[in-house]
């Protein structure tokens, strides 16, 4: 495990993208647990990609168009829907003191869908974890897992720094209703700004 790669992994996981997004709206708006939960959801999100990537299933979306077309819209709708979460009574940025908690597993399984339905991420990991393999290991496909799961502990671990930080500030938030307004629309159009880009992503 070289250096580089850590430090390469940190600066992809740091750059914000929509699980960032995502924990951060739950954070703020449903504290440290909540943040938690969403962070697993988008970490766990990873563990297709990966999959796909060290197997070589993620050729698939690069030689087919349409497999690659269907999985983008399905994301960009996903990412649609969340932007219009955010807005709407009840989202993950409804803040208040009394508020009825959302199911673990609701959060945990959003978090999934948002990473699982992007198809950039397996062939972001088919082009990035091979860098990292040195010419000649006897066990490739088992370094390539290695490095994955790294990937992965890093990403859980930022994006619960990134939970924590929005949790810390919820007080202050709750204190400030027009802030939370705000909020919503900047979360909702961060989210329909990265649907759009989606959309216009090219193999």
């Amino acid at each position: 495990m070289s250096l580089d790669y850590l430090l390469t992994s940190l600066i992809v996981i740091l750059l914000p993208g929509t699980g960032v997004l995502y924990t951060l709206a739950y954070g703020l708006g449903r504290g440290w647990r909540a943040s938690v939960l969403a962070a697993i959801g988008c970490t766990l999100g990873i563990v297709p990609h990966i999959a796909a990537s060290i197997v070589g299933l993620a050729a698939l979306l690069h030689t087919s168009a349409l497999a690659f077309q269907i999985v983008k819209y399905l994301g960009v709708a996903y990412l649609l829907w969340m932007a219009f979460s955010m807005l709407r009574e009840g989202g993950a940025l409804e803040v208040s003191e009394n508020k009825a908690p959302t199911p673990a597993l609701k959060i945990v399984r959003n978090g999934f869908l948002l990473n699982i339905l992007n198809p950039k991420l397996s062939l972001f990991f088919l082009a990035f974890l091979p860098q990292f393999v040195p010419a000649g290991t006897p066990n490739a496909t088992l370094t390539m897992l290695g490095l994955a799961l790294v990937f992965m502990a890093l990403t859980f671990i930022v994006f619960v720094g990134y939970g924590a930080f929005a949790s810390a500030t919820r007080s202050y938030v709750i204190a400030k209703p027009r802030v939370v307004t705000w909020l919503k629309r900047g979360f909702a159009g961060a989210f329909g700004l990265l649907g759009l880009r989606l959309a216009l992503a090219e193999r």
